[in-house]
């Protein structure tokens, strides 16, 4: 079996518990927490209209999302390790 082109360090351990699971906001998989990589969705205001409404007058929220070690890859929000950027 191949060796992922990736490295994972999971800081979970068997003294620590069973860890609950979530949702990937990417394809509803159900991961343990410590396995999911969290990335930020939010609203973006265009540069000018920013500009000529005043940064203070505009709230803009950002929503954490959970997302599985497949869709994080797939997303970008996770790079691949030494392996996957030698091919």
């Amino acid at each position: 079996m191949p060796k992922a082109p990736y490295v994972r360090e999971y800081k979970q351990s068997k003294s620590r518990g069973k860890d609950y699971m979530i949702r990937c906001d990417g394809c509803g998989r159900k991961v343990p927490r410590f396995k999911t990589f969290v990335g930020y969705r939010g609203f973006r205001v265009d540069y000018e209209i920013q500009r000529m409404v005043g940064s203070k007058n505009i709230h803009t929220i950002s929503i954490k999302s959970y997302y599985c070690p497949k869709c994080a890859r797939n997303l970008g929000i996770v790079q691949p390790g030494k392996l996957g950027r030698r091919r």
